[in-house]
């Protein structure tokens, strides 16, 4: 019959395998939100990435659960909000002291299991702290410096954001070279080469007109995004093809989980405070 829910075809994803129309709502949202927080009140930003981080930090405790093993969940739920929450006050020696004392209660908080598989749990809840609330609170210490704060979180979200969108869109037009063919069979040599013109051009920008830094350090800063953010697609797409699984969580239509769209974002946190703290005083 026309008009029949049977005939109507359902939502395909694109050539680079996400739902696009969904993916981009989702993104676009997303964005809203984290802008308005930058352009208002800046440390609300530090609640964002706080309340993110938790999500992650559960998703990927759960699909390494559904594999046997057993992360430190709550040590590292509490631990981890310690961890981004006193970057503000303390920044780096905060999240030293607050990681620190989440792995001593990781190890403590095993004790109940017994000595079967002690260390692989174990071994699990450090990195989940470490992977999650410790690197997201780098992108938290980014909005502390009073004068450009919310300059340099929007620095290191465009950038994430331009390799993203660059590597995407190369890689549908252009894309013929895999990669890395078994561990992500989508990414192509094309697609980072796009990657990378868009990072250095956007990072070019975003330093000289938000942060008044020097071109050159812009293009540094955009190509160095590209290489921690394609790192960090890699190495998710590794976990979950270690748990066989495709998506850590399904909270994003379009994306999967927060952890699938933190993927990128995390470890350019840690470069981005890294090399904004060396190139703008």
């Amino acid at each position: 019959m026309a008009g029949s829910p049977a005939d109507v075809p359902a939502s395909k994803p694109s050539r680079a395998g996400r739902d696009l129309r969904s993916a981009i709502l989702v993104g676009v949202g997303l964005g809203a939100v984290i802008i308005v927080s930058l352009l208002t009140v800046r440390q609300t930003f530090i609640a964002i990435v706080a309340a993110a981080a938790a999500v992650a930090t559960w998703e990927l405790a759960s699909e390494l659960k559904k594999s046997g093993i057993n992360v430190a969940l709550w040590p590292a739920l509490i631990g981890g909000q310690a961890i981004i929450w006193l970057s503000w006050p303390y920044e780096r020696a905060g999240i030293t002291t607050a990681f620190v004392i989440t792995v001593l209660v990781c190890m403590a908080w095993r004790f109940r299991g017994g000595s079967d598989g002690y260390l692989r749990d174990l071994s699990a809840s450090v990195f989940t702290v470490a992977y999650v609330p410790l690197m997201a609170a780098f992108a938290a210490m980014l909005v502390v410096p009073e004068k450009d704060g919310a300059g340099r979180a929007f620095a290191f979200l465009i950038g994430v954001v331009l390799s993203d969108v660059g590597g995407y869109a190369a890689g549908v037009f252009l894309g013929k070279h895999p990669m890395a063919p078994t561990i992500s069979p989508k990414k192509s040599w094309e697609g980072f080469g796009g990657s990378l013109v868009a990072g250095m051009v956007g990072g070019a920008l975003t330093l000289t007109l938000l942060l008044d830094g020097q071109w050159w350090h812009g293009v540094l800063f955009g190509a160095a995004l590209v290489v921690t953010a394609t790192a960090g697609d890699l190495v998710e797409s590794l976990i979950k093809r270690d748990l066989g699984i495709k998506d850590m969580g399904t909270l994003l239509p379009g994306h999967g989980g927060i952890m699938d769209r933190m993927d990128s974002l995390l470890p350019s946190a840690v470069a981005s405070w890294l090399l904004l703290h060396l190139f703008i005083q």
